[in-house]
């Protein structure tokens, strides 16, 4: 199947779709998803499709969060939406103390298949409580999972690979990646296996390792270093944990 050019929130549509037309425990909740399809428009299409699955809640996100870990211990595969990262604050102890926690407690007699949606970053004037990025609280949370995409294709078969995931997993997505448009593979079977970082462009001089919105950042670096006989090798991390360590470790001992 060929390529489509599309944004990366046409993507995650798309991939949720498919996701939610094949298995019917996959639902999303948050606030205000069905009248806006969504804050960015990422789940276009979606309330319509599967009415009773995109679930409008309270604004508490302590509650949302608590929902999604009580769902996804009853066998269902929920999907939460956060709006914005920042709010993740909120529901800290229902993420950090009983989803990162509850597999291991039980030792792992049961799972926790469950998906924190996480739109992050700064420049687009959201001002101090609209605008971090708060992966790294999360890297070192264990028992979680975190992914941070950066083009469409990555967005959306990092999430296929999220929701399919036994264990709960912090999905970071840059805003202002949402409208940047990329080559998305069109087989609904695409999914990229979380943990395995990717050679972006290849390099012999020096490594640059990144992830999300950096992605791009470095891919400007590059061209400028090029100029000057330097090629750069660009890692795209693309899941922070686990880490690839293998790919990392192969792009330096190459640079």
């Amino acid at each position: 199947m060929a390529d489509r050019i599309m944004s990366a929130s046409a993507a995650l549509a798309e991939g949720l779709h498919e996701e939610m037309s094949r298995d019917a425990s996959i639902f999303i909740l948050g606030e205000d998803l069905t009248a806006h399809a969504g804050i960015f428009g990422q789940f276009k299409g979606l309330p319509e499709a599967f009415p009773g699955r995109i679930i409008d809640t309270p604004i508490s996100e302590s509650c949302i969060a608590g929902c999604g870990v009580g769902a996804a211990l009853t066998g269902m595969r929920p999907i939460v939406d956060f709006h914005f990262s920042d709010f993740v604050t909120c529901g800290m102890d229902e993420l950090c103390n009983q989803a990162a926690k509850i597999r291991y407690m039980f030792g792992g007699q049961v799972k926790l298949p469950l998906v924190v949606w996480c739109p992050d970053g700064a420049g687009l004037r959201a001002a101090a409580q609209h605008s971090q990025s708060l992966e790294a609280w999360f890297v070192h949370t264990p028992g979680l999972k975190v992914v941070v995409p950066s083009e469409a294709a990555d967005v959306k078969g990092l999430m296929k690979a999220a929701i399919r995931d036994d264990d709960p997993v912090m999905f970071f997505q840059h805003k202002r990646l949402f409208r940047r448009e990329g080559h998305v593979p069109a087989d609904p079977e695409f999914i990229i296996p979380l943990g395995r970082a990717a050679v972006k462009r290849e390099g012999k001089d020096v490594s640059l390792l990144t992830y999300g919105s950096g992605f791009f950042l470095c891919l400007d670096a590059a061209q400028e270093l090029a100029k000057e006989g330097i090629e750069a090798e660009i890692v795209d991390l693309r899941t922070l944990k686990p880490l690839d360590m293998a790919t990392v470790a192969g792009s330096i001992v190459k640079t």
